[in-house]
């Protein structure tokens, strides 16, 4: 697939973290591509929180990011405070005509190193739970390398946290292999007080680093 004006560069690319740089092969030095981190954006009020939370990932060495957008989750925040490529189910259409043209949630599982859903909501934790993919977010999700690594940060009202079905479907996630970082208490939008806010930012930062340090291929510059 070729590079798209405004889309994410080497979107196509498969390639190992030590790639040769183009000019000439014999004495050129070995350079350590960026380590790729998608992030998946879901229809809580915690999306409000995106475009700080791309902010802080991209102040990580070595990091380079995209987003996956649901479209109720643009709701709570302006694309254009996204500071870096962002996806949506249009994309994942417009892209593909015919048979030899790329498939979006392909591309992108291919290309990414590491998938950070933040904010999970209930309704996408209960789709990712059960398989479902009818949007682009949840199709990367189901195709998704289950030997990279998924991290989901659940966020929902208290009542909803607290129902039966959030736990099986929290631990059906986990039981996929992917790392769950916990909600938090405290005062929510709505005006409920209890368990279902987002992790902080920082919080939910802190984990991306310690993932990525221990990744064989990623080094803090």
């Amino acid at each position: 697939m070729e590079p798209r004006p405004g889309r994410l560069p080497e979107l196509e690319a498969t390639r190992p973290h030590m790639e040769p740089k183009a000019s000439c092969p014999t004495a050129a030095p070995l350079v350590e591509r960026k380590f790729h981190v998608l992030v998946g954006v879901t229809g809580s009020v915690a999306a409000l929180k995106s475009p700080l939370l791309v902010s802080k990932l991209l102040d990580i060495p070595g990091l380079e990011v995209a987003v996956v957008t649901t479209e109720r989750a643009k709701h709570f925040y302006s694309p254009q405070d996204i500071p870096v490529t962002l996806y949506s189910d249009a994309d994942e259409w417009e892209m593909w005509k015919s048979r030899s043209d790329p498939v979006l949630h392909i591309d992108l599982r291919r290309w990414a190193d590491l998938l950070l859903v933040a904010p999970l909501d209930a309704n996408t934790l209960g789709k990712v739970a059960s398989g479902i993919c009818d949007n682009l977010l949840t199709c990367v999700i189901r195709a998704w390398d289950r030997s990279k690594p998924l991290l989901f940060c659940p966020a929902m009202n208290t009542a909803m946290w607290e129902h039966p079905i959030t736990a099986q479907q929290v631990d059906q996630l986990k039981a996929f292999g992917y790392v769950e970082i916990p909600c938090v208490a405290k005062k929510l939008v709505c005006g409920d007080e209890g368990l279902g806010a987002m992790a902080e930012v920082g919080t939910i930062v802190d984990k991306v680093k310690e993932v990525l340090f221990q990744h064989s291929g990623f080094q803090q510059s």
